[in-house]
């Protein structure tokens, strides 16, 4: 299965066997083309991805040392995502099933996060329910999972995604882009306990919405006060967000698990790859019993893995009726 993720600003593609077995990953990054205007600029990225796709396959399938007789079908995330940026892997899937006469599959970006989590484990892992937590740049969202193909959303952000949060608040404390690891490297020199940050309770929608925007606001009234950005103030700022941001994301997925008696979390997305984050989700659910589904940190970014694996446990369907759908439904395969 050749898989194509272009959901973003990441141009990745993945060859994956049976749906387990990695067979080669390319990926290639917009981040220094984008690291002027502190974010991702959706026409950059769209023409990031027409110059380096073609490129990419070649790469992909010299690592694998195959020919396109090999590939029997192909995976494209087809949303949700950036419009421009969906509409090229698209095209380039259709265009390969015409070439080489193979089925063309869309694959639901967030539930390809999740597949993520569970790539290497025993078959029966996709078929069990589960809670499932995306959390990316573009996306938070907790999922009660029936197997990998059935997903209803119980919350979602309200605003800012936990990844867009950083990105912002980093720009604020005059780190660099992305946000995520830039406040991470800043937060390990800092005292988590320094300023205490609370997130706002939600009125109305599910128990399991989330917010951030006024956490954000919180760490700008604290650098307006503070007058300056020395080294040890961001520290303790960027340690007091992170822990702040990360216990409200614990604390409602194992609460989720408890609620609806699911001991399975699984968790998928760019955030994941954050130590903070990783160690308290694995310290909290061992505290509750819960079965902690992490992707390895190479496939917890946007991969063209994750998408060639969901993809070998779909169906294919008629190219006329495959479309880019940038507001796509976790629930919708």
């Amino acid at each position: 299965m050749l898989g194509i993720e272009t959901s973003c600003d990441e141009t990745a593609l993945g060859l994956v066997e049976d749906g387990r077995r990695i067979l080669a990953a390319c990926t290639a990054s917009s981040l220094q083309r984008l690291r002027p205007y502190g974010g991702v600029v959706p026409e950059i990225v769209s023409r990031f991805h027409v110059e380096l796709i073609t490129r990419e396959l070649e790469n992909l399938l010299a690592q694998a040392k195959i020919g396109p007789s090999a590939v029997d079908q192909i995976a494209v995330t087809y949303g949700p995502g950036l419009s421009g940026s969906l509409a090229v892997g698209v095209a380039a899937a259709k265009a390969l099933g015409l070439a080489w006469g193979k089925p063309v599959i869309g694959v639901n970006h967030l539930q390809a996060h999740l597949y993520a989590a569970l790539l290497g484990r025993d078959p029966m892992a996709l078929t069990e329910p589960a809670i499932g937590l995306v959390i990316s740049g573009g996306h938070t969202a907790l999922i009660l999972m029936e197997g990998t193909k059935r997903c209803r959303a119980l919350g979602q952000t309200r605003d800012d995604a936990v990844g867009e949060a950083f990105d912002k608040t980093a720009k604020l404390m005059s780190l660099g882009f992305p946000g995520g690891p830039e406040i991470e490297r800043a937060a390990l020199r800092g005292d988590p306990r320094a300023f205490r940050f609370t997130v706002p309770k939600i009125r109305g929608g599910s128990p399991y919405d989330f917010s951030f925007s006024g956490i954000k606001t919180a760490v700008l009234h604290k650098i307006q006060k503070e007058g300056s950005l020395s080294a040890g103030f961001v520290a303790d700022l960027a340690a007091s967000f992170q822990s702040s941001v990360v216990e409200e994301v614990v604390m409602k997925a194992v609460g989720a698990c408890r609620e609806h008696r699911v001991p399975r979390l699984v968790v998928g997305g760019g955030v994941i790859a954050n130590g903070r984050l990783r160690g308290r989700l694995a310290e909290v659910a061992g505290d509750f019993g819960i079965d902690l589904a992490l992707p390895e940190v190479a496939w917890s970014t946007d991969n063209g893995v994750m998408v060639a694996g969901l993809g070998a446990h779909l169906k294919g369907q008629p190219l006329s009726r495959l479309t880019v759908v940038p507001d796509l439904s976790v629930e919708m395969n």
